[in-house]
């Protein structure tokens, strides 16, 4: 999986329009992912740098099979397919997974503890751990800032996440 599986698993959690009269947050550099978006490289550790080829067509689009069915949180089965296997360039709409998905209710309060771990919408791999390493606050807030669920470079389960050189 690539960062296309964390674009799975932000589909299954995240994805539709915003509230009307909603902000948009600004751009807020605050984890690995908006770090990759710089023009600078190499990335070191504990970034997995995955080949252009794991992009390339398959059965299903970028996946050799669909997103499941049954995805947690209420999330569109068919909305999580078309962004995970038949896009590169775009993502859900920011605030989905806090306005259309029952994520928040689901998971708990501001001071839950524990982590929840998301899954790739198409294989069922463990992608990320959140939070970890800091408070469920702190994770919903950058969450909330960046438009879907962020996660931080201890978040991230390498075995199951790659980077392509482009930072995609």
């Amino acid at each position: 999986m690539l960062l296309a599986s964390w674009l799975s698993v932000t589909c299954a959690v995240s994805g539709a329009l915003l509230k009307p009269g909603a902000l948009r947050a600004p751009p807020i550099v605050m984890n690995l992912f908006d770090d990759l978006k710089s023009k600078t490289a190499p990335y070191g550790p504990p970034v997995v740098i995955g080949e252009e080829e794991i992009m390339s067509q398959k059965a299903h689009g970028t996946s050799a099979v669909p997103v499941q069915k049954e995805l947690r949180w209420s999330c569109r089965a068919d909305l999580a397919d078309q962004i995970c296997n038949f896009n590169r360039n775009f993502a859900e709409n920011c605030g989905y997974w806090e306005w259309t998905t029952t994520f928040l209710k689901e998971e708990g309060t501001p001071t839950s503890e524990g982590e929840v771990t998301f899954y790739d919408s198409n294989t069922g791999e463990p992608l990320f751990y959140g939070p970890r390493g800091r408070s469920w606050d702190s994770f919903v807030k950058e969450s909330r800032a960046h438009g879907w669920p962020s996660f931080r470079d201890a978040e991230v389960n390498w075995e199951h996440v790659r980077v392509l050189s482009n930072g995609e």
